[in-house]
């Protein structure tokens, strides 16, 4: 990578992170920077943009089920979704054409058609980088979100086949059966390969070598390719230490992502006109997201977080552009209007994820308004009956907790966590464990209106510390009183949480380093008492 665009990334990412913004839109604003003085990014930076799409789509297949994308609110909200858009945002482009409007002129029905289909997207990447940082991919709206955007990707590959002429060949399917066929023998590597260079240059083949340029020689997307990999071995039991290996990786090519955004074409007047009229459209795709999902019996506060997730355009709508250049069908400004939408509706958007949370607790009671009757099986609120004390977040630092407090206190420790899987993994584990979220307003107004006025102990040690800093608010705004307890990665987060109201804060990488000395010096002692011990044979 160029040392140009790693310090324009640098700079501006930064500054966007100490506004409060996520980096990315930093990276975006670095990309039409460069671009403004004559740099351009070439072959280079588009290859680097594309591993880090592929290896960000594995990572994806590795967390996916495919049985979650034959839900209704999936399946078939991704489908009606589009379908509206489609003919809302064609009609009216077209309407425009018809006007005379300056960069509509040029544009038939079909045309009109064809760029509301490209807008109809929305973009994984951004989706899925937004719902990392939060800590919320195992979330029931990250689980939306992300089958949603699956079955976009299964849209858009049907697009690509039919445009494009390309038909697959017929060894794609010989492949996929191979692929099925060796599932095992991958699965016996994985558990042989180790837990470091081995297993990160494993995966990479994975999703590079056998899925990505697999997929392309038989004449599928390469990125395609790359979700299929994951999703097959998605079943072992080192899947998430793949995904951590690879997150520096992912992270680090996918700011080549969001600088080729950038760098895609320099705006013109006009071009920041439509791209801004594009923009604000984008608020309709919001409202129409939300309708569908309370419908499909999901909770304002879930509808809302997914709809936020899937609130920008997609960089697919550059693929579309492409092709309609390629084929004289539109002219090449259409590219960089598509371009700087995209950019809008992600610097738009981000702000608008981050605040997601407080944003449902001013309007909650409005948006409660458009909830169903009944509600969606996986997204009840529940009470935590008499429990005294709950463990918010029941991943390995948690359960622990969890296990040391039950062992202390009894009956009253229960643990919380919003991963269903996870839930159903302790439960049968014999454990005490509810599927519920620290940063729902709903919870916790369930919690007050439960047998028990109010829990005593709340302890969060959820993985991100914005989840964490989220339920203290939370739990602020409720006006509890008890004692809260945290866990955090680094001590600047541990300030901010005391700060924040947080009686007891804790680097668990420190507090580790201590729990680990505290069993060697009491090993050493129990030795030493055995040792002083009189013989008594």
């Amino acid at each position: 990578m160029d040392p140009l665009w790693i310090l324009a990334a640098f700079i501006l990412g930064f500054a966007a992170y100490r506004v409060g913004l996520p980096p990315l839109v930093g990276y975006l604003i670095a990309g039409f920077a460069l671009q403004s003085f004559g740099v351009s990014g070439g072959e280079t930076l588009d290859r680097i943009a594309d591993l880090g799409v592929m290896l960000l789509l594995f990572t994806i297949g590795l967390k996916l089920k495919i049985r979650s994308l034959l839900r209704p609110e999936i399946w078939a909200g991704a489908s009606i979704h589009m379908i509206i858009t489609i003919i809302i945002f064609g009609s009216g482009i077209f309407v425009l054409s018809v006007l005379g409007w300056s960069g509509f002129n040029a544009l038939d029905f079909k045309l009109c058609i064809l760029l509301a289909f490209a807008l109809s997207f929305s973009s994984t990447v951004f989706a899925v980088k937004v719902l990392e940082d939060k800590g919320e991919m195992s979330s029931l709206h990250g689980r939306v979100s992300i089958g949603v955007l699956i079955m976009q990707d299964i849209f858009a590959v049907l697009f690509l086949t039919f445009s494009t002429g390309k038909i697959p060949s017929p060894w794609a399917i010989a492949l996929i059966a191979g692929l099925l066929m060796i599932r095992p023998l991958l699965f016996a590597v994985l558990s042989r390969v180790g837990h470091r260079e081995l297993l990160l240059l494993f995966s990479v083949f994975l999703a590079l070598g056998l899925g990505a340029a697999g997929f392309e020689f038989v004449g599928l997307k390469p990125d395609l390719g790359a979700l299929v990999l994951g999703v097959l071995v998605a079943g072992h039991p080192k899947t998430g230490e793949m995904s951590n290996i690879l997150l520096s990786f992912k992270d680090l090519f996918l700011v080549g992502f969001f600088l080729s955004i950038g760098l895609s074409g320099a705006p013109t007047l006009q071009a920041l006109g439509i791209a801004g009229f594009l923009a604000i459209a984008v608020a309709f795709k919001i409202v129409l997201f939300f309708f569908l999902f309370t419908r499909f019996k999901l909770r304002a506060r879930t509808s809302l977080l997914t709809s936020f997730s899937l609130a920008n355009y997609s960089e697919f709508g550059l693929l579309v552009g492409s092709i309609g250049v390629k084929n004289g069908w539109i002219g090449h400004e259409w590219l960089t209007i598509i371009a700087i939408a995209l950019s809008i509706s992600f610097i738009l958007a981000s702000p608008l994820n981050a605040a997601a949370h407080s944003i449902f607790d001013r309007w909650a009671e409005r948006l409660r308004a458009f909830q169903s009757k009944t509600r969606h099986p996986e997204d009840q609120p529940l009470d935590p009956g008499d429990a005294q004390i709950a463990v918010f977040g029941m991943g390995r630092v948690g359960t622990a907790a969890y296990e040391e407090m039950r062992a202390r206190q009894g009956d009253i420790v229960i643990g919380v966590d919003f991963d269903a899987d996870v839930v159903k993994n302790h439960q049968a584990a014999g454990r005490n464990v509810i599927l519920g979220d620290a940063t729902d307003i709903d919870f916790w107004a369930r919690v007050r209106m439960g047998r028990n006025e109010k829990l005593r102990l709340v302890m969060l040690a959820m993985s991100k510390h914005a989840a964490n800093m989220q339920a203290v608010k939370e739990l602020s705004v409720n006006n509890f009183d008890g004692i809260i307890a945290a866990t955090a990665q680094f001590d600047d987060q541990v300030e901010e949480l005391k700060e924040a109201g947080v009686q007891g804060a804790f680097n668990f990488y420190a507090e580790a380093g201590y729990g680990f000395a505290e069993h060697v010096c009491q090993a050493l002692d129990d030795k030493g008492r055995r040792q002083s011990e009189p013989d008594e044979t």
